[in-house]
């Protein structure tokens, strides 16, 4: 509408006058509107209009894994907004039901959903998927980014957060490091190994002394890499494990017990993401803590302006993370010297 009414000369009212044919527009003026309707090839958002109408907007909420927390707590935050907006929220959860991400932007097209938040899974998001959503309708990603496509994006300090993390670690004079970090295909997951690699990097760990997996944000994963590399003598193996979400460490810990070791006598575990059960097994999970809340209730209150037909506040920059310090992270003192 904003182009429309540069194109005609005229106000946003004006536009939105003759295009709602909701008030008086002289006849000069309406003919100069029409003519920037079909030359720019505009169509009214019906989204916008219903929620200008008072009617009940709906929003898809994409989730990769409905068993980690943090989707949870994100997911508070945008039913939070929606409230507040009288809007309904539709959990989608690709992976549960086994549909492709292509079956929303179909939803979007036909209108059954006016826009979507989107949380990337394993596999993250590829350009032209991101592209095929976009064209279909209003969205905002949480948690990831794309390179070479500007969509709103709600994100938090990985990179900050990771390198605390690391140092912390670090820091109390564990040189035998495990790392285990996310899916590949994600930018927060870059971003996260980055951030281990800067605190590395300062504190001038060998790297002969470093081991770096891949997992894929779930306990099994964390768990199967700790058995990979946890096996031959205590001189031999990590002191440390700092993984890139809470539930790849937790992971870690329930091997540890099914071998015997101590956390944190034997070996040191960090997380991140700050869910909820971090702070209540035992021993209490060191991790980086994320505004999960904040993040949906940002998307949301983001993606209603969108759908209103107003402009996108500036999310580009990442909220803070912040270091929980727990009891899973100690010195490395007695760990060469115990046997199992």
């Amino acid at each position: 509408m904003k182009d429309v009414a540069r194109q005609a000369g005229v106000s946003l009212s004006t536009v939105s006058y003759v295009v709602n044919d909701s008030g008086p527009v002289a006849g000069a003026r309406r003919a100069r509107v029409l003519d920037a309707v079909r030359l720019l090839g505009y169509t009214p958002n019906e989204s916008a209009r219903r929620l200008r109408n008072k009617s009940t907007a709906t929003i898809g909420l994409i989730v990769p894994d409905l068993s980690n927390q943090f989707f949870a707590l994100v997911a508070e935050g945008v039913e939070q907004a929606a409230a507040e907006q009288e809007a309904l929220v539709v959990l989608c959860a690709p992976e549960a039901i086994d549909r492709p991400t292509q079956y929303y932007a179909r939803l979007l097209r036909s209108q059954r959903l006016d826009g979507l938040i989107y949380l990337p899974g394993g596999e993250g998001m590829t350009l032209s998927l991101a592209l095929e959503l976009a064209e279909a309708g209003p969205v905002v990603m949480v948690d990831e980014r794309i390179r070479g496509f500007e969509v709103p994006s709600v994100v938090a300090d990985s990179r900050g957060g990771a390198r605390a993390a690391a140092e912390h670690v670090l820091a109390l004079g564990h040189t035998r490091v495990a790392i285990i970090g996310g899916p590949e295909a994600l930018w927060t997951s870059e971003q996260r190994m980055f951030g281990f690699q800067e605190a590395l990097a300062g504190y001038k760990v060998p790297l002969h002394s470093v081991t770096v997996r891949v997992g894929d944000h779930r306990i099994d994963s964390g768990a199967s890499i700790a058995s990979e590399l946890l096996q031959g003598p205590a001189s031999a193996r990590p002191t440390a494990f700092i993984c890139a979400n809470d539930l790849m460490a937790l992971g870690v810990l329930k091997h540890c017990r099914a071998l015997g070791l101590a956390v944190p006598g034997d070996v040191s575990i960090v997380g991140f993401d700050d869910i909820p059960i971090a702070e209540l097994v035992t021993p209490g999970l060191t991790t980086v803590s994320q505004p999960a809340r904040t993040m949906g209730q940002l998307a949301a209150d983001t993606l209603f302006r969108l759908l209103d037909g107003g402009e996108c506040a500036d999310v580009s920059s990442p909220l803070p993370t912040t270091l929980v310090v727990r009891d899973s992270v100690a010195a490395p003192d007695t760990c060469a010297t115990r046997t199992h």
